[in-house]
Formats: structure tokens, C-alpha cells, sequence
């Protein structure tokens, strides 16, 4: 594998439109799958030092996070700014991954799913065909059969980012489209960025005064796993009412999800505990279950209350 240090985004653009580049930002996700997948002839492009990619900027008129920053400056500079971004944050893996982990790098990283990241099995996204999850094992699948792969998205703060109608940029450009726009239901593709596209930045709009959010993740075992579902919830109340809210999950489909019905339910009201109980049932509109993922129902609407739970509190 020839390994490339370019040092502007013109040299990054050139050498990740080659065929079998691979891009490197902070690596924990790539350091997996060099045990896999990954051919030993590719092109690796690491991206550290290309200018301004590690830039974190707060201003008046909004945020802009560079994709080089890491997952824990995330979530130990933005906790009073943009809170559910931040929980979301701090819940991610480890510290030690956090540390090294990339926003870019969550939100790009590839499908968890251990048939797709098996070197002598084949699949959708290894640019095989069908999807030998959907009839083999596949209890960490989907809760939302939308797409022919069965197996979540794995980025939580894609999930959080939605809540705040985040938007990115590419290639250094100045237009920007919502981070919903990078993914959609192609078994294929991990995202919707082409070729030799380097994600440039995350648009953040204006903080607002006083909101809140809250975070909760069900994982099976250890930390550090994958969630079988999660949720995020920002809140802003006035006068002992929401006057605004956001909800999002993560783990059970092939996208992060915005739950506005929950959302819907919500705002209005007062924050009574049958309220969010009322609220947060609506988040399986639309299930459709796998036959070994109908356990994930109940997580998710836990998830989701504990979630909204969280953000009353804070």
C-alpha cells in the first residue's frame, strides 16, 4: 500500500480519484479495516495535513466544524452551545477513541456489519450482490426495513447533527447541502460523496439560549460497542412548555432518523412524564421489524423517553 501525505486539498482531490484510494483522517476506522477488506494495492490518502481541516470556529452566525476535529473536542467544547451534539459525542466508544476518532471520519466510516467486513464473504457493499444478512444472522439489524441491506448506519453524530439541520461542504466550496444528503438507502454506498470529494466542513446554525438535550445509547455488553439503538433529543422550554423540539435515532435503520412525530407530540406541551411516555411510543411509526430485530421495538422507545428524560433535567 503506497501511503500519500498531500498537502492541500487540490493534491488530497487528485489521488483520492484514483482507483482504490482510501482516505485516512483519524484511523480508527480504517485501522479495522486494513484487517479486512481493504485491498493491499490501494492508494491510502492521509489527510492531516491538508490546511484547515482541524479548524473549530463559534461565531455569532453559526459553527463551522472542520472534519479533522475529533469526537472529543466535540464533546467537551460544544456542551454548552449545542448540547445534544455533545452528549451524543461523549457517548461515543472510548475515551482513547475519542480522542483520536474524527467527525469526518464518523460520519463516512463503513457499515459495521461483520458479513460486509469479512475478506471471503460477499455482499452489497463489497460489491457483491444480496445481502446475506437478511436470511442469516442479523439481530443487530434494522427496526426500519428500508433499504436491501439490513444493517443500521453507524454514524451517531450523523444522528445528532440532524437534530440542528447541520449542513456540510465539499471540496473547499462555499455551497452547502444538509447532512440528511449524505446518506440514503443505496446498499452500495456508505454515503453520497463521489470520488475524489473531501468533506470540507459542518455548518452548524446559531446556538440557542437556554435549550437543552439529552443522549442515551442500548448497547448489549461493553462500552464500547455499537449501539442496538439510541436517541437524541434537544429541547427548548419556556414558560414550563416546549416551545421547540428535535428527535433523532440511531441503530435501527439504514439512515439516521428524525422522529418528528415524537417531536410533534411534544412541542406545546409540558413536560409531564405520560407526556414523554406518550410522545416517545410514536417513535416505532413505520417499523417494519426483521425477524430478529423486533426486540430492538422496546429499546428504541426506552431510548427515546430517557432520552427526553435526560434533557428535562439538565
Amino acid at each position: 500500500m503506497s501511503v500519500h501525505f498531500p498537502a492541500s486539498l487540490d493534491e488530497a482531490q487528485s489521488l483520492l480519484s484514483e482507483t482504490g484510494a482510501v482516505v485516512r483522517a483519524g484511523g480508527t476506522d480504517l485501522q479495522e479495516r486494513l484487517r479486512g477488506r481493504v485491498p493491499a494495492g490501494s492508494t491510502l490518502v492521509d489527510l492531516t495535513r491538508v490546511p484547515g481541516l482541524r479548524e473549530l470556529h463559534l461565531g455569532a452566525d453559526g459553527t463551522r466544524i472542520g472534519p479533522l476535529v475529533s469526537v472529543a473536542r466535540i464533546a467537551r467544547e460544544l456542551v454548552d452551545t449545542y448540547p445534544a451534539l455533545s452528549l451524543t459525542a461523549q457517548g461515543l466508544a472510548t475515551p482513547q477513541i475519542r480522542t483520536v476518532a474524527t467527525v469526518g471520519g464518523n460520519l463516512t466510516q463503513h457499515t459495521r456489519c461483520p458479513y460486509a467486513r469479512h475478506r471471503d464473504l460477499e455482499c452489497y457493499k463489497s460489491g457483491g450482490e444480496g445481502c446475506p444478512a437478511r436470511q442469516g444472522e442479523h439481530s443487530t439489524g434494522v427496526l426500519f426495513d428500508s433499504s436491501p441491506c439490513v444493517h443500521p448506519h453507524p454514524s451517531s453524530l450523523a444522528m445528532a447533527l440532524l437534530l440542528y439541520d447541520a449542513r456540510f461542504s465539499t471540496d473547499g466550496s462555499a455551497a452547502t447541502r444538509p447532512v440528511s444528503h449524505l446518506y440514503d438507502d443505496d446498499p452500495r454506498r456508505e454515503h453520497r460523496l463521489d470520488d475524489g470529494q473531501v468533506l470540507t466542513a459542518i455548518h452548524l446554525p446559531p446556538a440557542t439560549p437556554g435549550e437543552a438535550g439529552g443522549y442515551v445509547r442500548a448497547i448489549s455488553r461493553f462500552e464500547a460497542e455499537w449501539p442496538l439503538a439510541e436517541a437524541a433529543a434537544r429541547l427548548v422550554v419556556r414558560d414550563g412548555r416546549v416551545s421547540d423540539a428535535h428527535v433523532a435515532a440511531g441503530g435501527v435503520a439504514a439512515t439516521p432518523l428524525l422522529l418528528e412525530p415524537v417531536a410533534s407530540a411534544l412541542r406545546g406541551q409540558a413536560l409531564e412524564e405520560s407526556t414523554i411516555e406518550a410522545a416517545s411510543s410514536l417513535a416505532l411509526q413505520g417499523m417494519s421489524p426483521l425477524p430478529q430485530t423486533a426486540y430492538k421495538a422496546d429499546l428504541l422507545v426506552a431510548c427515546v423517553a430517557d432520552a427526553l428524560r435526560q434533557a428535562r433535567d439538565a
